[in-house]
């Protein structure tokens, strides 16, 4: 292969290594089917001529809008291999506008699309005055029952792609030798929560250099089976999840599509079940599911297991620590008890999912320390990894036999990674400050603003507005303790990052589901809380009060500032975090943060500035004497 492979290289090196390997597993009418490397290769060929007949030239703009599934694999290769430039779009945009402003500013001339998002597409490509067809991935669906003019089938565009490499072959080959690595990939668009989104600009050695540093961190086994969870529209599930996968000869399978969102998680479970993964992509939002749902299958059997379990827990989080200092004479003694806890209890729940899984790797946010030593207890690790798209996106990761919890992992290689200050000075090793990065995996660019590129990619290093340090006794690690943009200010200007206790709180707390926290050089800091409710009410009613009542809804209450002082002097969780920095107000909110009310991003990160617009009047309260008080009676009405 090339020093500097393209993407087109990349395929055609891995699918002729292991063409019979099976590549993509999804489940069709009930039945999961498999594609092999091969089968991959000859179908992308196949839409990226019939692209090619309809008149798709070398670097026009294709958008692609569908739930994670084979045929948007095969349909962005197809569309690689005949020169274009993938627009990745999100299911999660809700708004009208969201998908507009994205077509239209990438200059998009082709769309390809799921028929459960066209009636999407269909809202508005009467203002999309670029785009010259919408190509439709299925025959048979739902929703559409046919066609309107300027639309047409996947199925008919594959036989145009035949027709025409039969007639002249050679010419699609010369478009796709064509492609050089410095040529256009993707334009990933960011979230837009502060402004116009930002096209971000990724080449084909963008991915293919992420990928090969990816390698340096994680190690895979031919024919290893990774369910992606995660929406492909983002480059982690890119070079995490399609490319990686490739390289290795291993499989992706995806979670069948139901009719919203919605169905669709709520077939996961049974998609982990049958397709057996050794890995998973997942978000911390996501591995607390799993971890509640672990829990609730325990409570089910009963006390006894239940109180097996913990105990057992408790002996796992004692031997592992924090996974690069696991062991030692002090508690070799619970290693036996580990065995045969294992073999009684955690096997048991590993089949759950499926049986062979090695482990998850998390992104998208920082992954709270306990969560992390839960998963690795009951022999599932959970990996903390980092990056962001303008990095393509990886940085760096925990894997098997190299972890340090509370750490996002080892930097990959080949890259440079420095820590700077406020002025762009590099920071001694340990020292807190802005995550810095140089290499190949570095963005061309953000498309059509020159203005943000200059201010974000600097001489070639990249600088993230992410907040970290270098671990003082393992260089090869690095730390991420939080956005710049995200720090607290407090009157004397002093800052602290939240996301620490934020991503704490809902762990430790069975009570709280979601935590901002709030001081922008204010006397104090609050917290906005979204409540479990219906643990709330089964504790108030274990101590015989009616939850709806006012004494069940002050005991609810309390209980939450009792969960929020476990961090305070004397309380379970000391010494965590700075005291001066912990709550001094609670905000109850009366809803949870989503993706629907703009209040979380499609990657399942809660949208800090979404939630304090939002609640702006109940933050003002929260620094009146009357709204410190936790009863105060917004609070009760919120609860």
């Amino acid at each position: 292969m090339k020093e500097r492979p393209t993407i087109i290289d990349f395929v055609e090196r891995y699918t002729h290594r292991f063409p019979d390997n099976v590549y993509l597993r999804e489940k069709v009418d009930g039945v999961w089917t498999e594609t092999t490397q091969a089968q991959t290769r000859e179908t992308a060929y196949r839409i990226g001529a019939g692209l090619m007949a309809l008149g798709l030239e070398k670097g026009d703009k294709i958008a692609l809008l569908s739930e994670s599934r084979s045929m948007w694999i095969l349909a962005e290769l197809g569309a690689l291999y005949a020169g274009a430039v993938d627009v990745p779009l999100s299911v999660n945009l809700t708004e009208v506008q969201d998908l507009l402003f994205r077509i239209r500013h990438s200059e998009t001339k082709w769309i390809l699309v799921s028929a459960n998002n066209l009636p999407r597409i269909r809202a508005i490509i009467g203002e999309c005055a670029d785009v010259r067809k919408v190509i439709v991935f299925d025959d048979v669906a739902f929703n559409v029952d046919s066609l309107n003019e300027g639309e047409m089938r996947m199925s008919e565009l594959i036989r145009m792609g035949e027709d025409f490499l039969s007639k002249d072959r050679q010419a699609f080959v010369d478009r796709y030798s064509s492609i050089g690595p410095d040529d256009y990939a993707n334009i990933s668009y960011t979230s837009g929560t502060t402004a116009d989104p930002k096209g971000i600009l990724l080449t084909h050695r963008n991915y293919t250099a992420n990928v090969e540093q990816g390698a340096s961190v994680i190690n895979l086994n031919e024919n290893d089976v990774m369910l992606i969870i995660l929406p492909l529209d983002h480059c982690f599930a890119h070079v995490a999840g399609m490319y990686t996968m490739m390289s290795y000869g291993g499989s992706i399978a995806f979670v069948p599509i139901g009719k919203n969102a919605l169905a669709t998680l709520r077939n996961v479970p049974a998609a982990i079940r049958e397709t057996r993964p050794h890995a998973m992509l997942s978000v911390p939002a996501l591995a607390r599911n799993f971890k509640k749902t672990i829990e609730s299958g325990v409570k089910a059997k009963g006390p006894t297991v239940e109180k097996l379990y913990n105990f057992a827990l408790k002996n796992a989080i004692a031997y592992n620590k924090e996974y690069y200092n696991r062991g030692g004479w002090k508690v070799c003694w619970r290693r036996p008890l580990m065995w045969i806890f294992d073999k009684l209890i955690f096997k048991s729940v590993r089949e759950g999912f499926g049986g062979r899984m090695n482990f998850f790797v998390g992104g998208g946010a920082l992954l709270d320390i306990e969560l992390q030593r839960f998963f690795c207890a009951v022999g599932m690790p959970m990996f903390q990894g980092y990056g962001l798209t303008e990095a393509t996106p990886i940085i760096c990761s925990n894997s098997a036999g190299h972890a340090i919890f509370g750490s996002s992992g080892r930097i990959v290689k080949p890259m440079d990674c420095k820590i700077c200050d406020e002025q762009g000075n590099e920071v001694p090793i340990g020292q807190k400050g802005e995550i810095v990065i140089r290499g190949e995996n570095v963005m061309a660019g953000y498309w059509k603003n020159p203005k943000a590129t200059a201010e974000t990619v600097v001489d070639g290093w990249l600088h993230t507005g992410d907040m970290g340090y270098i671990c003082p006794f393992d260089h090869d690690f690095l730390y991420v303790v939080g956005r710049f943009k995200s720090l607290l200010i407090s009157p004397d200007g002093e800052k602290y990052s939240p996301e620490g206790f934020e991503d704490s709180l809902p762990e430790v707390s069975k009570y709280v589901n979601q935590v901002v926290l709030h001081n922008n050089q204010d006397p104090y800091t609050i917290v906005m809380i979204v409540p479990e409710k219906a643990a709330l009410d089964e504790f108030v009613q274990g101590s015989g009060l009616d939850p709806a009542s006012r004494e069940g809804k002050e005991a609810k209450l309390r209980k939450i500032q009792e969960e929020i002082d476990s961090y305070r002097k004397g309380g379970a969780h000391e010494g965590l975090f700075p005291e001066r920095w912990l709550p001094a107000a609670v905000v109850v909110c009366d809803e949870e943060f989503t993706i629907a009310n703009k209040m979380m991003n499609s990657t399942m990160k809660i949208v800090r500035g979404k939630v304090e617009e939002h609640y702006a009047d109940r933050i003002a309260y929260a620094y009146t004497p009357e709204g410190k008080d936790i009863l105060n009676e917004k609070n009760m009405e919120s609860i």
